[in-house]
């Protein structure tokens, strides 16, 4: 098969496109050949030697995909040669074949094109896990989402508005905000020009906001503290910010808040699995009735990699940039 390869830690040009061995489904697994896999900020960061992926995960960069079941793997039910599917992955989705823990994967939600569903695995299971298991957001809450015009921004918008909660994002061009109001997006702020406490306060009568969810880290830190409703929850996802702050105890105390940070990556396999049971039976009904549509900005040939990473890398995208094989 073919995979794109990290040569060296670098920038985008150490991305190969090169002959490797077949993947090959172990105990438990599905191999799957793969239709496209998506570009997330995970992937920058393996490339550059920054996130290196879990003992015992493919060394080719690619957190999820969609495509065919070409094998079964011993112990394997439920599933069946030729079945469309989308996967969450620890690594890998940059290739041609890859080997998925059968708990990983979940059916393209109906009315989805399988390319376009090679967007959907990392994004939903990170914003369900974050947003409505761990953070409970409910109807009538107020979810603020940090880079509301990517791929995890562009989901989170429709799932909050479809559970009846409502959204504020920042971005930073009056265009991406315009995409986030046309998702649902009711309170907008361009972070370039103002200040996101004093905008959803504002937006608010002073209220604030009930759940956060935040990719920046450090640099954000102390603001989505003085953000917060009272008994509000901060769930940081990413650290495109920085990964040291400093906060002031004293009004989180005060607020009864809560602060978690998580990743998705590194989880165990029982816990993904059950993750993408939650997401098949709570967020894909959503998918298929048009509340929350695939958000695709462009697709690029897989072997372009390169390319790809670039244009993420510049945030001159509004939702997922796609690699298709």
């Amino acid at each position: 098969m073919h995979a794109v390869v990290i040569t060296e830690p670098g920038g985008p040009d150490v991305l190969r496109w090169q002959e490797v061995p077949d993947a090959v489904a172990g105990p438990g697994e599905v191999l799957v050949r793969v239709t496209a896999s998506a570009v997330n900020r995970a992937d920058l960061l393996q490339r550059q030697g920054f996130y290196p992926p879990p003992r015992g995960a493919s060394a080719y960069p690619g957190l999820e995909c969609s495509g065919v079941i070409a094998a079964l793997g011993d112990g394997v039910g439920g599933w069946s040669v030729g079945d469309e599917v989308t996967a969450l992955l620890a690594g890998g989705g940059y290739a041609e074949l890859v080997a998925v823990p059968a708990g990983q994967l979940m059916p393209v939600p109906r009315g989805v094109p399988l390319l376009d569903a090679a967007g959907l695995a990392e994004v939903a299971c990170t914003v369900w896990s974050n947003v409505v298991m761990d953070a409970g957001l409910s109807a009538g809450d107020v979810l603020l989402v940090h880079g509301g015009a990517g791929g995890i921004g562009t989901f989170a918008i429709q799932a909050a508005a479809a559970l009846g909660a409502r959204v504020a994002v920042t971005a930073g061009s009056a265009d991406k905000l315009e995409r986030c109001r046309e998702l649902g997006a009711d309170i907008l702020v361009n972070y370039r020009e103002q200040d996101f406490v004093e905008a959803v306060k504002a937006a608010t009568e002073g209220r604030g906001a009930d759940v956060v969810l935040d990719v920046m880290g450090a640099a954000y830190l102390q603001r989505n503290v003085d953000v917060l409703a009272t008994g509000g929850r901060i769930q940081v996802i990413g650290m495109q910010g920085g990964t040291t702050g400093e906060i002031n105890l004293g009004v989180l105390m005060g607020k009864r808040g809560q602060l978690r940070a998580t990743t998705l990556r590194a989880r165990p396999a029982s816990e993904k699995a059950a993750i993408c049971a939650r997401v098949a039976a709570e967020a894909w009904p959503l998918v298929e009735s048009g509340a929350i549509s695939t958000v695709t900005d462009r697709v690029i040939p897989l072997r372009d990699a390169a390319e790809a990473h670039r244009v993420v890398e510049a945030s001159e995208h509004v939702g997922k940039v796609l690699l298709a094989v």
